[in-house]
């Protein structure tokens, strides 16, 4: 799912906008927040919330594969998790349980201690969540499968504005050369319109043209094809372009309600005007390309299978890849289903980002599949509270960046 776990609120992000206030004199430009920053502190097991009653044999699968790989992210977030080695006593002791299920919590009490986060002592922030889509598609351009899925262009340059300015260090910006400049890359509009035709870069079809734009905010989905054969595609890289969120634009339009934002009424405002939706989707410029996934489950940017309920999209500017975490908040309300909120504390893993995830108390929750995983995911915008579980071993972590 790498860069496209966006979810609902990244549909809105209104309140992430600064707003000017009128004071005698005239408008005051905006105040500046401070910048982000993590801060850990260390707490015990009897102040994780539920604690003793998740069934944690759920996250064995996203555990074994972080005990695999090991903590990974730059080295700012690393230094938080600590070298590999580190976590060996607790990956030493699940592989020699005899009944891993049964006794993971006695070894995640002795080999970790949990750390709250907060954002400069601001504990609460956002949870949304994501899903796997399916859509029907064809290997060739047939009927109805006119909507390509394109893998990723090979005239796509990335520059680190670094190279150039000193202070622009860790800034990128995509594009292509034409007519002998660098040029911002082709934009959503643009591509729809056929700026990729002829260069043998479709390699799937599908029906419906609504659906391919949520598979780009989701990242990754399945194609059903028409012998019923299945193909897993994912995130293969980005147009450069950033994010605009569509929900965001109905609401400036006055088509749509702040509260009413979720990723069904986004849908369903495309259905109910389709002579409009090409240009609405037009309005975020960002274009995602994919590629052909193997194995049985999708992949977050750590490299991981993500394990539905149990991997979550942080933001790797702060919180290493590979780490367990506690997460204290709640599902919400799906009436199409006749599902009330509901708590939701348990243990997950770190294993994906997004563009969307900013911040250090800040996930985004991979639900799977299925129709149920996509009617929660919509409507997905939760306080959240989280705990890092880190070594005993560990040296107490500085809070950073």
């Amino acid at each position: 799912m790498a860069a496209a776990a966006l979810a609902a609120w990244a549909l809105v992000r209104l309140a992430e906008e600064p707003v000017a206030i009128a004071v005698a004199g005239g408008p005051r430009p905006p105040e500046v927040p401070p910048a982000d920053r993590l801060q850990l502190d260390a707490a015990s097991f009897t102040e994780l919330p539920g604690w003793g009653e998740d069934r944690l044999a759920e996250v064995l699968p996203a555990l074994r594969s972080a005990c695999t790989a090991g903590p990974r992210g730059a080295p700012a977030t690393l230094a938080i998790a600590g070298a590999r080695a580190a976590w060996s006593g607790l990956c030493s002791a699940l592989a020699a349980a005899r009944d891993p299920a049964a006794e993971l919590r006695a070894l995640l009490e002795r080999e970790l201690t949990p750390h709250a986060v907060s954002n400069r002592g601001r504990r609460t922030g956002l949870l949304t969540g994501y899903y796997e889509p399916e859509l029907r598609g064809s290997r060739r351009r047939q009927g109805a499968f006119r909507h390509p899925l394109y893998l990723a262009p090979r005239d796509q340059q990335v520059v680190d504005l670094g190279d150039f300015k000193r202070d622009l260090a860790g800034r990128k910006v995509t594009g292509l050369v034409r007519g002998g400049r660098f040029r911002p890359y082709w934009d959503r509009g643009e591509i729809r319109r056929g700026a990729l035709a002829g260069r043998k870069l479709e390699f799937l079809w599908v029906d419906d043209p609504v659906a391919l734009f949520f598979l780009q905010i989701q990242g990754s989905g399945r194609i059903v094809l028409p012998d019923g054969s299945t193909v897993r595609v994912g995130y293969a890289s980005q147009n450069g372009h950033d994010y605009t969120a569509v929900g965001r634009v109905l609401v400036e339009r006055g088509e749509l309600a702040l509260e009413e934002v979720s990723l069904q009424s986004i849908r369903d405002w495309m259905r109910r005007h389709p002579e409009r939706a090409d240009e609405l989707m037009d309005a975020n410029r960002s274009y995602v390309f994919f590629r052909v996934l193997p194995g049985g489950a999708p992949l977050g940017a750590s490299g991981a299978e993500l394990t539905p309920g149990r991997s979550l999209a942080v933001d790797d500017e702060f919180l290493p890849y590979g780490v367990p975490m506690w997460i204290e908040s709640t599902l919400p309300a799906v009436p199409a289903l006749g599902l009330p909120e509901r708590p939701l504390r348990r243990l997950v893993v770190a294993q994906d980002t997004g563009g969307a995830i900013t911040g250090p108390v800040r996930g985004d929750l991979f639900l799977g599949p299925g129709r149920e995983a996509e009617e929660t995911a919509g409507r997905m915008r939760q306080p959240l509270r989280a705990w890092l579980l880190l070594p005993r071993a560990l040296a107490p972590p500085e809070s950073a960046p």
